[in-house]
């Protein structure tokens, strides 16, 4: 177990911030010296993508944000082929959120994604650009 992640995984590729004001949440990244690098709209919730060196955190504006310690709502990991990921996770039984993988029209040519819940209730999410 875990083989089949570690080969495929190459890093993280961003943390995903619920917020409830994205004004104010991509003002105070800025005075901490992050960039915008990608912004949409996806349904209704607004979205921005903000990065300083290698971090990147996916902000987006859900109006139902905790506003407490512990707010992040997951990590995204990259990786190489979702797909494999996607069988791994579930002959591995994790506790795979969606029945089949994601798509959203973010980026260049999008991009692919699943969510399992981890342990401690903490969503991690499996991401492919395409």
């Amino acid at each position: 177990m875990g083989k089949e992640f570690k080969e495929n995984i190459t890093g993280v590729q961003h943390l995903g911030l619920p917020t409830n004001d994205i004004e104010k949440t991509i003002e105070f990244y800025k005075m901490l010296g992050f960039e915008i690098v990608y912004q949409t709209v996806n349904g209704s919730e607004k979205v921005a993508f903000l990065r300083l060196g290698n971090l990147t955190i996916e902000t987006y504006e859900n109006k139902q944000a905790a506003l407490k310690h512990g707010a992040w709502d997951h990590v995204a990991l990259d990786v190489k082929e979702v797909e494999a990921a996607f069988e791994a996770a579930k002959e591995n039984g994790l506790d795979v959120i969606e029945d089949e993988i994601q798509f959203l029209p973010f980026w260049d040519n999008g991009v692919k994604f699943f969510n399992v819940i981890g342990p401690n209730n903490e969503k991690v999410e499996f991401s492919q650009f395409l």
